[in-house]
C-alpha cells in the first residue's frame, strides 16, 4: 500500500530565498505516515491504547529540487521494512503539476512501552503494515 497526501506550501514554510525550509519535510512525512496508518485501519491513538508507542529513531532526507511557496505537493508514504521492534517508512515528495521528484526520505520508528522500554510491535499491527518495494529510488 502506498498512501499519499496533498499539501500546498504556505509562505510561513519558506525561508528568505523562497524555498521550503528543510525541517518542514519532516512534518509532511509525519502527516503522510499518519494517513498511511489510518488507511490500514490503525491509528496512533489505538496503538497507544494497546500500550505501544512508535518513536522515531532515525530520519534520512535527500533533497533533489526545491519546493517553493504555493507549490502543490504530493507526499507518498509506504512501509519499507518491518521487523519485530522497528518499522521503516519511505517517502517521496513530488510536485503535483509536473510530477517532479523533489525529495525522498525514510524514517525508522521503534516500538516502546509506556515506560519507554523496547517492545515488540503487536502482531495485529504487523499484519496491517505490509512492506513493499520502493516505488522510487531513495
Amino acid at each position: 500500500m502506498i498512501s499519499s497526501i496533498t499539501v500546498r506550501v504556505n509562505y510561513s514554510e519558506t525561508d528568505q530565498m523562497g524555498v521550503v525550509y528543510h525541517a518542514n519535510y519532516l512534518i509532511w512525512f509525519d502527516r503522510a505516515r499518519t494517513e498511511l496508518m489510518r488507511e490500514t485501519g490503525l491509528t496512533y491513538r489505538a496503538l497507544e491504547e494497546q500500550g505501544v508507542y512508535l518513536a522515531v529513531s532515525e530520519v534520512k532526507v535527500s533533497y533533489r529540487a526545491p519546493a517553493r511557496y504555493d507549490d502543490l505537493l504530493r507526499i507518498r508514504c509506504w512501509v519499507r521494512e518491518l521487523v519485530s521492534r522497528r518499522v521503516t517508512f519511505g517517502y517521496a515528495v513530488e510536485q503535483t503539476e509536473s510530477d517532479a521528484l523533489l525529495a525522498t526520505g525514510e524514517t525508522a520508528l521503534i516500538s516502546l512501552t509506556h515506560q519507554h522500554t523496547l517492545t515488540r510491535i503487536p502482531q495485529n499491527v504487523c499484519a496491517l503494515l505490509t512492506p513493499i518495494a520502493d516505488p522510487v529510488r531513495l
